[in-house]
């Protein structure tokens, strides 16, 4: 019997213009090193706990660092005054509501998340209750899916 392990999308608000990120301009991002997009907004950064399974996997396997030490860059920025930490969201569902309401926000769910979503409009209009029907879980809707280049 095998288990199928989700992958981690990462996703923004449906007003940035990127579409797809490097590694290094998504560690730089995470990194509280990039602030602002190509377009010179402010970049907002949403993160979910760091015991979340979610979280652990999006540190290793996106950004290839272990979660404490993005813990520990977060605290020295914030102790230091040079910067401030992402803002820490309780579960998926709440990081997508943050990344849609924040113009210039930035996140990661699961990507069964993703498609549940996608396939689930009462899933939708529970998280979006503001939300019209025809708007997607897309480039133009809800958030961005942001491809993730080498």
């Amino acid at each position: 019997m095998t288990s199928q392990v989700s992958a981690i999308e990462v996703i923004t608000h449906p007003q940035v213009a990127e579409s797809s990120l490097t590694k290094s301009q998504l560690r730089r991002i995470y990194t509280m090193r990039q602030l602002r997009w190509s377009d010179n907004s402010a970049i907002s950064v949403f993160v979910l706990p760091s015991r979340h399974n979610i979280h652990k996997r999006f540190a290793k396997e996106r950004l290839q660092i272990f979660p404490y030490q993005l813990n520990r860059i977060w605290y020295k920025l914030t102790y230091s005054g040079l910067g401030v930490a992402p803002t820490i969201v309780a579960s998926q569902e709440e990081l997508i509501q943050a990344v849609n309401k924040t113009p210039g926000a930035i996140g990661y769910i699961s990507d069964t998340v993703v498609t549940k979503i996608r396939r689930n409009k009462s899933t939708m209009s529970t998280l979006f209750p503001e939300m019209e029907d025809e708007q997607q879980f897309s480039s133009k809707g809800v958030v961005n899916v942001v491809k993730i280049k080498d």
